[in-house]
């Protein structure tokens, strides 16, 4: 395998610093109106969203929905990085998908693991790539995107 094959090739929405000396990134997740960011640095596997540790999270679809990245990536990966991750906008679930989207960019980056972005890109390229569809502009002159007037036949 070549250098140019080994490489990973770049994941969106990531940006990597050093901090005193030690490697963070810090990834970026959106889903609809959601926006979510994820700072990973070295640590013992302290994953809090909002400040909240997300194993106390309230929702527990959209809990499961967030560890999704963690469970793939396995115990010990996860155990050498905290993850913090702020999220805003939209509602519970497009924040989960933004959350997990931001760790799953994250911890590929992180570790500059092709067999983990691999693994996520086959479980699910949304993780990844994030989703394309958006909402469908109003038109002019009626309430809602494809909203018409009741038509009466007789």
């Amino acid at each position: 395998m070549t250098e140019e094959e080994s490489r990973i090739r770049p994941i969106p929405f990531v940006e990597v610093q050093e901090v005193n000396g030690q490697r963070v990134v810090i990834a970026t997740g959106k889903r609809k109106t959601a926006v979510a960011r994820a700072v990973i640095r070295p640590g013992s596997g302290v994953v809090k969203v909002n400040g909240v540790p997300l194993t106390i999270w309230p929702m527990e679809v959209a809990r499961l929905k967030m560890m999704e990245p963690l469970a793939l990536a396995g115990r010990d990966i996860v155990n050498k990085v905290d993850i913090d991750v702020t999220v805003s906008g939209g509602g519970f679930m497009g924040q989960a998908s933004a959350v997990r989207m931001a760790i799953a960019r994250g911890l590929a980056a992180y570790f500059q693991s092709k067999e983990l972005l691999n693994l996520y890109m086959l479980y699910d390229s949304t993780m990844i790539k994030g989703d394309e569809r958006r909402t469908e502009p109003k038109k002019p002159g009626l309430k809602h995107a494809r909203s018409k007037r009741q038509k009466a036949y007789r």
